[in-house]
């Protein structure tokens, strides 16, 4: 079956790429004018992504903490509009039920680098600048390959530098933006029956 779709010529903005709806079997983010459009992630990703967002609401809800973990969602940045494997917003910002997140209501956001040559080098080249641009404070990014390994990192001077780096089979606690115990392996590894 195929499908018709107006062609588009020339840049994207913003207003553009939403009005596409939604696609659970793609991410449709915009880097400066250009959409980027990426296959929905497999099961390891996905996997990682809820073990993850779990631990991070337990350990925001057991802190008192007024923040909220989402997956998925839509964050405007200066220059694009990117969705964040995971993110870490502000409770009142999460609580007007948005369609789009600024820049300015994030605590956290985390990557977790996609296995495809051109996934690693979008999550781990082309994104970090466009989040340091918009100021946002702490970047993770999760390996899922050829080990498990979380990178946490944060902002100085404008761009982001390596803080920890917590490796498959080791709990790791990192302090910031809050504190967390964070094993990658036990992220990803399958359940046993």
């Amino acid at each position: 079956m195929s499908v018709a779709h107006d062609p588009h010529y020339g840049p994207w903005t913003v207003e553009q790429v939403l009005a596409l709806g939604e696609d659970r079997g793609q991410r449709r983010e915009l880097m400066g004018e250009a959409l980027m459009v990426s296959p929905a992630p497999g099961t390891k990703h996905q996997r990682a992504s809820l073990r993850l967002a779990s631990l991070l609401d337990r350990t925001i809800q057991a802190a008192g903490l007024q923040a909220e973990v989402l997956e998925a969602v839509h964050l405007i940045l200066p220059d694009g509009l990117f969705i964040p494997d995971i993110v870490v917003v502000e409770a009142a910002a999460a609580a007007k039920d948005p369609i789009t997140y600024d820049a300015d209501d994030v605590l956290l956001v985390v990557e977790i680098v996609s296995p495809s040559s051109s996934g690693r080098r979008t999550d781990r080249l082309l994104k970090p600048p466009y989040y340091a641009e918009a100021g946002i404070e702490h970047l993770w990014r999760l390996e899922l390959e050829p080990e498990p390994a979380l990178i946490v990192t944060g902002l100085v001077d404008g761009r982001y530098v390596d803080r920890v780096v917590a490796e498959a089979g080791r709990a790791t606690l990192i302090e910031e933006p809050f504190a967390v115990e964070v094993d990658p392996g036990a992220l990803v590894s399958p359940r046993r029956g």
